[in-house]
């Protein structure tokens, strides 16, 4: 079936609409990160860069790293970017750009967002590294989609949504797993997560600054929860949404965070770049092993 040009929209170079990425420049094994100034960070340990560009947040580059070709590309902040990442990642993999029409052989990416964080369990430390094995989304991103219900675990849905008394205005949150190829390769060097992806940096994570939350328990009542051997260790903002969708694509994805914020210690460290780069370089290495 042919993809009509309104449902996916090609640029006149053969790039995707928003990423203004071509098929043939994306790697198999692909970094996410929320800043776009990160892209230089990460690409600075490339031997070589063999394409990059940018529009609007969306910068990316690709080049080698340990013999292997990765593409490094900047999301900006929220899962509704990750809802267009995706898509268009997914598209320049599995869509022929010529036809527009669907490949017959799916081609599986390897997708990880290095992110920063804020944790909320006393004895995860400030600076730690944290890979969720499970992503909470509580954006309703992935509850536009068929099928949503054959990828999420509905039975920490529910148990969450009674434990922390979910607000009825809310969209219902879900629960996915990140990839069994990522959480092995990374279970060794980093913390065992269970991460909130929140649609805001405020109120949807607890912050109270001139108004009031709708659920105002809510920070004590996500630390308490625990579910099949899982407590929700931190909070940050699109790894639902990868998750999710990488799920129904049929991509390995997974997100691992440094921890720059504890919410439980009232702490943060603003001077966290090092610590980031010494993350970015981990993941290198292990996502090329």
């Amino acid at each position: 079936m042919r993809i009509p040009e309104s449902e996916l929209i090609i640029n006149g170079d053969g790039s995707a609409f928003h990423l203004h990425i071509r098929p043939e420049q994306l790697a198999d094994k692909v970094i996410l990160v929320g800043d776009p100034g990160r892209v230089a960070m990460v690409k600075s340990y490339f031997s070589a860069v063999t394409a990059e560009g940018a529009s609007r947040e969306f910068v990316w580059a690709t080049g080698c790293y340990n013999g292997q070709s990765v593409t490094v590309l900047s999301t900006g902040i929220g899962t509704d970017n990750i809802d267009i990442v995706m898509t268009e990642l997914d598209a320049l993999a599995n869509v022929d750009f010529e036809t527009r029409e669907v490949r017959p052989e799916h081609r599986t990416l390897d997708i990880l967002r290095i992110g920063t964080c804020g944790a909320i369990q006393p004895e995860v430390p400030l600076g730690a590294f944290i890979f969720s094995h499970i992503s909470v989304g509580c954006d309703g991103l992935l509850n536009w989609y068929e099928g949503r219900d054959r990828i999420a675990l509905q039975d920490f849905e529910e148990a969450f949504k009674k434990h922390v008394h979910w607000d009825r205005h809310l969209p219902d949150p879900y629960f996915v797993r990140a990839s069994d190829k990522l959480i092995r390769i990374f279970e060794d060097c980093t913390v065992k997560g269970m991460t909130i992806s929140a649609p805001g940096f405020y109120g949807p994570q607890g912050r109270v600054v001139r108004q009031g939350l709708a659920m105002p328990d809510m920070l004590r009542d996500f630390e308490s929860f625990e579910f099949d051997g899982y407590k929700i260790t931190n909070f940050e903002m699109e790894g639902s949404a990868l998750a999710g969708l990488a799920a129904k694509l049929g991509h390995n994805a997974g997100t691992v965070c440094c921890a720059i914020a504890h919410r439980y210690h009232h702490a943060a460290n603003t001077d966290y770049k090092p610590r980031v780069a010494e993350l970015v370089e981990l993941a290198l290495q292990k996502l090329t092993a």
